[in-house]
């Protein structure tokens, strides 16, 4: 196990070294940054003042050495839009997103497992092809358009949930839901999938023989093996959620990191923008070698995999 841990810890310090040069190059590849924080309207001696004052006439690796050295020491740099520095920022706004990510993970959970476990009792069945409507549904639809439907529906006629805000918990539940449901059909599909292969197994067919309960064999012997390749899309799927909440928190006017974000983007606050993507890429990271770990802990196979 402890190979394993090394292993997979290496791979993700890799590739979260590997995200911080591509978000570092991208932006640097956008265009003049000391353009954009100079403004419209400045004159060529402010924009080699800019450009000087936030070392961006080094050399580029030099540069990127600098960003992230600091930025190991939690130094992310200073928003030239807000004038504080971008980990205050975040920091301020990211317990909004966390919970809106978490909420909506959820309700994906909720409804896909079940919808999943339901369909694979009865592969090819016309609830089967209900399920499978759900799903091709929920990701066919866009996600703003779902949020303005609740929004219109849940908020506006039936005055039954607020439609702005973080007041209250009532504030998460229409964002929650438009955010998890674009995430369920995926996690359904594989659920179902895997419970249909399992179900088809010799030891399921064993359990069964012997006389076990429905419940019984479904939810502690083809669920639990079932659901090892679920956990580490639900976490991919966090991941996904927690970068995707830019449109969602716009719409529904939450002060979260995805409405920093868009607001950072519109004002060219690059150094933002970069701190809210390498610190989004490190959840991301995180979250699938958590995933690595708890499968390797469900399957010991996978350890020698």
């Amino acid at each position: 196990m402890l190979s394993f841990l090394v292993k997979r810890m290496g791979m993700a310090l890799l590739v979260a070294i590997t995200v911080s040069i591509v978000a570092f190059g991208l932006l640097r590849a956008s265009g003049d940054i000391a353009l954009a924080v100079a403004g419209e309207g400045a004159t060529q001696a402010d924009i080699e003042t800019v450009r000087h004052q936030f070392g961006f006439d080094r050399p580029l690796p030099v540069q990127y050495l600098d960003w992230a050295g600091k930025a190991l020491s939690g130094d992310l740099g200073r928003s030239v839009y807000f004038r504080v520095p971008v980990s205050e920022l975040i920091a301020e706004r990211l317990p909004v997103t966390l919970a809106l990510g978490g909420l909506a993970l959820v309700f994906a959970v909720l409804l896909s497992i079940p919808l999943g476990v339901i369909a694979a009792l009865r592969p090819n069945s016309l609830l089967d092809r209900v399920c499978l409507w759900i799903a091709v549904f929920g990701q066919a639809m866009p996600s703003f358009w779902f949020a303005l439907m609740l929004m219109l529906v849940l908020g506006v006629s039936w005055r039954l949930l607020p439609i702005s805000g973080t007041g209250s918990f009532k504030h998460y539940i229409m964002p929650a839901i438009a955010l998890g449901y674009y995430a369920a059909p995926a996690i359904m599909r594989l659920t179902r999938a895997g419970m249909v292969e399992v179900l088809d197994s010799d030891y399921i067919r064993t359990a069964r023989a012997k006389g076990l309960r429905t419940g019984k064999v479904l939810f502690k012997h083809a669920l639990r093996n079932a659901v090892i390749p679920v956990v580490a899309l639900a976490a991919v799927q966090f991941g996904f959620m927690l970068s995707g909440s830019i449109v969602i928190e716009a719409v529904f006017a939450m002060p979260g990191v995805g409405q920093l974000a868009w607001i950072s983007l519109q004002r060219s606050d690059f150094t933002v923008v970069q701190g809210i993507v390498l610190m989004l890429s490190v959840i991301y990271i995180l979250l699938a070698l958590l995933a690595d770990l708890f499968n390797a802990w469900l399957d010991p196979r996978i350890r020698v995999a």
